[in-house]
């Protein structure tokens, strides 16, 4: 078999996806089509490049070191006949981007400038994810991260278009001396007596989602602390025991902070990918997209507390 770009690319979204499944919905083929390519990619480079197991795929060692030449083929690819505007001194690109407080932005840009290395992204803190789609429908940045929840879907204007990364469940972190630390999962009603502390109005539905959900479940919270600083100091105050916080499935508790999942998961926040459809061309938003819901994945691969709630509550599940 001779080896081509678009086999390269089957490599590349089947690391990304984490899934030939998935791999193959992103690419429009069938799985047993991907599966058959994938089988024959393997046999021109001689060994598996892909270990399988009961949660999906991921890269050999050798798988790895190929996907990255792959990754490099394609970025170079891309790039023939892009020639500099005249005068101009540099093919390097620019974008803008903010982004709320997300997970994934860490990962997401260092992804990215491994597949685009002639994009430089400029990023910069915007809490508020309605703060972002001003900034995007001012042209003051070109893309941005920001955060929605269900039934309350990120609105703007038509100059703007967006795309969820993830929708995981909202958990809460308490000292690991709490009354309820000892419980695999927490009920909300459990917590009515407890302070808790909050992150500000973000203008796209937070914190009146958690108000609606401690409404459904009969209380209304009895002591409630603004903050937002950095996580540290947030979890050092809650392994002291000076309060409770609804937080990110996927953050890491830093000793006497234990993270569980809340009963019934009252609680979902979707990070969505938000660009300018005049300023981002769509190769790029791709490499974007792949780049945060992968780094999303590896994420969650390292969260014990995700997986087992995973594991009992959602199989096949949307995170």
């Amino acid at each position: 078999m001779d080896l081509e770009l678009r086999h390269l690319r089957v490599l590349c979204a089947i690391a990304d996806a984490g899934s030939v499944g998935r791999a193959a919905l992103d690419l429009g083929y069938s799985q047993p089509a991907m599966s058959t390519q994938l089988r024959r990619i393997e046999r021109h480079f001689g060994q598996p490049l892909f270990e399988r197991g009961p949660t999906g795929v991921r890269p050999t060692r050798y798988g790895v070191e190929v996907v990255a030449q792959a990754r490099d083929v394609l970025s170079r690819a891309a790039a023939i006949g892009c020639c500099p505007a005249a005068g101009a001194t540099s093919s390097r690109r620019t974008l803008r981007v903010a982004a709320t407080n997300s997970p994934v932005l860490s990962g997401m840009v260092s992804r990215f400038r491994a597949r685009l290395p002639d994009v430089t992204l400029a990023v910069s803190s915007v809490y508020a994810s309605s703060r972002i789609v001003e900034l995007l429908e001012d042209g003051e940045v070109d893309v941005a991260v920001a955060a929605d929840y269900p039934g309350m879907e990120l609105k703007h204007a038509d100059t703007v278009t967006h795309r969820g990364i993830v929708t995981e469940p909202t958990f809460v972190a308490l000292s690991a001396r709490h009354r309820l630390g000892h419980r695999a999962q927490v009920s909300l009603a459990d917590l009515a007596e407890d302070p808790w502390f909050l992150t500000p109005d973000d203008g796209a539905g937070w914190p009146g989602v958690f108000y609606t959900a401690c409404a459904a479940a009969g209380f209304s919270p009895v002591a409630v602390h603004e903050f937002l600083g950095d996580q540290a100091q947030l979890q050092r105050m809650i392994a002291d025991g000076l309060g409770v916080s609804v937080v990110q499935a996927t953050l890491r508790p830093i000793p006497d902070v234990v993270i569980r999942p809340l009963i019934g998961t009252p609680l979902w926040c979707r990070y969505v990918l938000a660009w300018r459809r005049d300023a981002v061309a769509e190769d790029v938003v791709e490499e974007l997209f792949h780049s945060a819901a992968s780094a999303y994945r590896e994420l969650a691969g390292r969260s014990p507390h995700l997986r087992a709630w995973a594991a009992r509550t959602w199989r096949g599940s949307r995170v």
